[in-house]
């Protein structure tokens, strides 16, 4: 028996009871609202709450002892609720409403808040939550479809297998693509094609996992020229609205995301120059890639790449399994690696049926085996018999990717219309899309499971913020927020705002290296109610630029960092640790400060020549 006091022990992860932790948190909350029948308690009360709930997100969620986020802030806004009740309805306007008219008032209240969409907006961005459920649908439906593989090999031929120019133009897609669309699915996506195109190259693995790292600023820094793709963006816009529209994200927002990405194609191109995929050589898979991993989710109902694959079936492949994942990882297909290994030819066949398909495992170990040993001739022979196969499915793919590309029309047009007018609900754009997408895989099980699943998976990240919006709400409630925009006037008027937009930068940054950034978002931007429209827009700029950097900078500043951070070690070495992703990633995020302290600088000198 394994003694306790072992350091194994001592270092080990402790689970908390979430389930003991929510009736803990009913117990105090009832205390409290029992409590205020005879005391009155302060509203810095609720202040403290919300930060102690704020900052164990980040102690409960990388110390020792461990506690699930949802669990944190649906207890937490029990116990801030009934800390509000206790201090607001005493002298409530709604109590004295109630006195005078009766209940029907109650009545009114209890509809307006919990059964319009005006009403759940002031209590937790309902529009926006429902529009995030839809882009997260809209995206995995369309993720099914491989539109980027085929885009991403089609610029690979293109360039002649030139790495540092694909990977820029693959960057600078997905960069466009996290301003409209989510930045968290498209992440997922960039980094599995991204490794794949490195691997073919033979690229060093230190190079492949600092691609990895910097693609979190891809999809945050580089996406924030528009509100839709970024949740802290859309929940900016939503506190600050009408005062951020889409006008204020291309004006003030898109320059620093190009600038952003120059820096990161600056850095990558250091770290990939030189490198070349020779398309000639590529894998009979490869160079069909959009096809094969279709076939994964019509057959299998799942998509892997290969390293992927192989960490996922070790079992199969027992004793071989660590050596032919290092092939793969020098740049030799799934197959190849396994004839080569000399991996018994039952498992290769089971393996090759359930990473393309059944009716394909003989033909294609039979390629794999004569390619192994360069008997060209018949490897060409079966390699022109897996095209015939991999050609005639081919349809049902460009089907879906037709509606796929359909489907935008809806969302992008009622995304237009919403600017326009926002009585039009946000999150009718992202489920137009959705349900338009969903034509063109709705009537294939396994895909349409997956792509579901994938969408349930994503969206269970964001379920911990409802709880914690509506907490900060009733923060803003007490007037916590008046006195803090009080106190950035004040800051302005003694520093000047130049100074004081370039705190509000470094500290959103900050803040959100060891927060959440859809937090930092919209706990910051609330105190900016009251400034003068050219301040303000300086002040939401720097903050957006903030959370967004802030949120590159850890391995749990954002969901896309938590992607990237989780990839790296279950793909390359689980022993990587936070500190090394931090001492990686802080030479970009130094240059992106240089360029912010350029920009806020530079438009402080504007706004003052204008003003």
């Amino acid at each position: 028996m394994k003694n306790k006091n072992t350091p194994a022990n001592k270092n080990s992860i402790i689970q908390i009871s979430p389930g003991k932790f929510l009736v803990g948190c009913i117990v105090l909350s009832f205390i409290i609202f029992i409590a205020g029948y005879f005391y009155t308690l302060s509203s810095t009360f609720i202040a403290v709450e919300v930060f102690l709930t704020i900052i164990s997100l980040f102690i409960l969620g990388s110390a020792r002892y461990r506690l699930d986020k949802n669990a944190i802030t649906y207890g937490a806004s029990l116990v801030i609720s009934a800390t509000f009740w206790n201090v607001w309805w005493s002298n409530s306007q709604l109590r004295q409403s109630i006195s005078i008219e009766g209940a029907g008032v109650l009545v009114n209240f209890l509809r307006y808040h919990l059964l319009t969409l005006d009403g759940l907006n002031n209590l937790f961005h309902a529009d926006t939550m429902l529009f995030i459920l839809g882009l997260t649908l809209f995206v995995s439906v369309i993720a099914q479809t491989r539109l980027l593989e085929v885009l991403s090999l089609a610029v690979l031929r293109k360039n002649k297998g030139n790495v540092v120019k694909t990977i820029a133009i693959l960057m600078a897609v997905v960069a466009f693509s996290s301003g409209i669309l989510d930045g968290v699915s498209m992440i997922g996506l960039m980094i599995r094609i991204m490794v794949m195109i490195l691997f073919f190259a033979c690229v060093k693995e230190e190079a492949i996992i600092y691609s990895i790292m910097v693609s979190t600023v891809v999809t945050t820094v580089c996406g924030m020229w528009l509100a839709y793709g970024e949740p802290p963006n859309l929940i900016m816009k939503a506190n600050l609205h009408p005062y951020l529209n889409n006008a204020f994200f291309l004006r003030y927002c898109l320059p620093v995301a190009v600038g952003s990405y120059l820096i990161v194609a600056w850095n990558m191109r250091r770290k990939l120059i030189g490198w070349k995929v020779d398309i000639k050589k590529l894998d009979i898979l490869d160079l069909h890639m959009a096809d094969v991993r279709f076939l994964q989710g019509v057959r299998h109902g799942e998509m892997l790449i290969p390293t992927e694959f192989v960490d996922y079936h070790r079992g199969e492949l027992g004793v071989y399994h660590e050596a032919v994942e290092k092939r793969l990882h020098g740049g030799e297909s799934l197959g190849i690696a396994m004839v080569r290994e000399s991996v018994p030819k039952n498992v290769r066949l089971k393996l090759l049926g359930l990473f393309v398909s059944e009716n394909l495992a003989e033909t294609l170990d039979k390629h794999y085996e004569h390619a192994a040993h360069d008997d060209l001739e018949n490897s060409d022979k079966w390699a022109r018999e897996i095209k015939r196969t991999l050609k005639s499915m081919r349809h049902q793919r460009l089907k879906a990717q037709w509606i796929g590309t359909a489907a935008f029309v809806p969302f992008v047009g009622l995304l237009v219309w919403h600017a326009f007018d926002h009585k039009v609900p946000l999150f009718l754009a992202s489920f137009a899309g959705f349900l338009v997408a969903l034509l063109g895989i709705v009537f294939i099980p396994k895909m349409l499971k997956l792509a579901l699943h994938e969408a349930r998976h994503e969206y269970k990240e964001y379920l911990f913020l409802i709880p914690l919006f509506f907490s900060i709400m009733l923060l803003q409630k007490t007037g916590f927020f008046n006195q803090l925009s009080g106190f950035l006037r004040r800051g302005i008027e003694q520093w000047g705002t130049s100074h004081v937009a370039y705190t509000q930068f470094v500290g959103a940054t900050f803040l959100s290296a060891i927060l959440d950034n859809n937090v930092v978002a919209d706990f910051i931007s609330r105190a900016l109610h009251g400034l003068e429209l050219g301040s303000l827009h300086l002040f939401a700029m720097a903050q957006i630029a903030g959370y967004a950097t802030g949120g590159c900078w850890t391995h749990i500043g954002s969901a896309q960092s938590v992607i990237a951070y989780a990839f790296i070690r279950r793909e390359f070495s689980k022993h990587y640790t936070p500190l090394q992703w931090i001492k990686a990633m802080t030479p970009i995020i130094v240059e992106i400060f240089i360029l912010m302290t350029l920009v806020v600088y530079g438009e402080g000198l504007l706004l003052q020549y204008f003003k």
